[in-house]
């Protein structure tokens, strides 16, 4: 067997599929991916566990798949959380600087990191993040990393990210009843910047928006830290939805007419081209004919939504049309064409598709953006969790529960 800091492993438990992504690290430090593995996911809706038998069965199945595929078993995995359940909010917290020379080090950091965690937490949240958006020391002011640099008073400004207390540990539950343990929990989105987004972006200003299945999450960062992130209830699954009522056709068959013909802009359709829906469902009788045209009408009415519900995110943060780097748009929902022209017309911004950058990869499939988000767990794992040990988790209140549930059920296992 391998060392476990040399292998690491993220889980992307999505809404329409469990993704794995497999990386190793050389021993020059270099990280390289040497194996991905998807299923069908069930028991998910919304990017929540609603049926931990099914989910279990699915990672089970998907971690075996990449165990297969790579040689190595998988005994520890970083995991990805979403879901509209994931809250956000901004916090700071204040110290006075410990050492007589006034220098700040490491640990007035972190007393200011946990000064700005003590706040009131909704009731059955658990604080899963918390992020250092800027430093102030005595008056001078947005400072990236203050340490060694001399003053009295040390203001951290924070984002908290919280997710759901019983969605966090019906979560944990699935993969420890797998026997594996969890490396660390992640928000996804923040996991997925890792993968698609340059430091150049992130010094700018830019926005990363994830179009899941049944969700859409946004993280929007500037000045290389992180701005503002939410997580919307709706996805692609609604175009798929509205298909099946426009179209009068049964979801299934609505999902495959997405896949084959719909398009993000109706004004690319001639009138006239038809499509028989027979063609994709049996069900349907001979010379059941619908407009292409209404087809791509559906599909942009919908999407111009998703657009609009985060550029009123944006508007919150002041930051519709001011992204200097634009959006970045990834997940399953981003492969729709024409959906960047459309996002472009909405935004007013420059709109990017989402592919992993600086990363050559043997595996065709993780070019694909349905795959950012596992591998992105990969990347932020070698990131964090080497150097650090976890440094998040730190000032995380999840880390108990997830001890907790570990003993548990390592009290179960043979």
């Amino acid at each position: 067997m391998v060392k476990s800091k040399e292998i690491i492993t993220g889980l992307d438990i999505g809404t329409s599929a469990i993704r794995i992504v497999m990386g190793q690290v050389n021993q020059n430090g270099d990280l390289q991916i040497i194996g991905a593995a998807e299923n069908p996911a069930e028991g998910v809706n919304r990017g929540s566990i609603s049926s931990i038998e099914d989910a279990v069965s699915v990672i089970s199945a998907t971690v075996e798949k990449c165990e297969r595929m790579t040689g190595f078993n998988i005994d520890k995995i970083v995991v990805g959380i979403s879901g509209v359940h994931i809250k956000t909010l901004n916090s700071k917290g204040v110290v006075a600087v410990a050492k007589a020379n006034e220098q700040v080090e490491q640990s007035d950091i972190e007393r200011a990191l946990e000064a700005a965690q003590a706040i009131a937490t909704p009731p059955n949240y658990e604080i899963l993040h918390v992020l250092p958006t800027n430093y102030n020391l005595d008056d001078q002011r947005d400072l990236r990393d203050p340490i060694g640099m001399s003053g009295v008073r040390l203001e951290v400004e924070t984002q908290i990210i919280m997710g759901l207390s019983a969605q966090i540990k019906n979560l944990t539950k699935c993969i420890y009843r797998t026997g594996i343990d969890i490396e660390d929990l992640v928000f996804s989105t923040l996991a997925t910047s890792e993968a698609i987004l340059t430091q150049k972006q992130k010094d700018l200003g830019v926005a990363v928006v994830n179009i899941g299945q049944s969700t859409t999450a946004l993280a929007v960062f500037e000045e290389g830290d992180i701005l503002h992130t939410a997580v919307l209830p709706v996805g692609a699954g609604h175009v798929t939805n509205d298909l099946a009522i426009g179209l009068r056709t049964s979801v299934e068959t609505a999902e495959i007419v997405k896949l084959d013909q719909a398009l993000a802009l109706s004004d690319e359709v001639s009138k006239r081209d038809e499509v028989d829906l027979h063609k994709y469902s049996e069900v349907e009788k001979k010379g059941t004919y619908v407009y292409k045209k209404d087809i791509a009408d559906i599909c942009e009415a919908r999407m111009e939504e998703i657009f609009k519900m985060v550029d009123a995110e944006l508007k919150k943060i002041d930051k519709s049309g001011k992204l200097p780097a634009g959006l970045v748009l990834t997940g399953g929902g981003a492969k729709l064409p024409l959906v960047v022209d459309l996002a472009k017309k909405v935004f007013k911004l420059p709109v990017f598709l989402g592919v992993p950058v600086n990363h050559v990869f043997p595996i065709d499939k993780l070019k694909d953006p349905e795959f950012t988000t596992a591998l992105g767990l990969v990347i932020w794992a070698n990131k964090n969790i080497g150097i650090n040990q976890n440094f998040l988790s730190n000032f995380s209140s999840v880390k108990q529960t997830t001890e907790k549930m570990r003993g548990w059920f390592k009290s179960l296992w043979p």
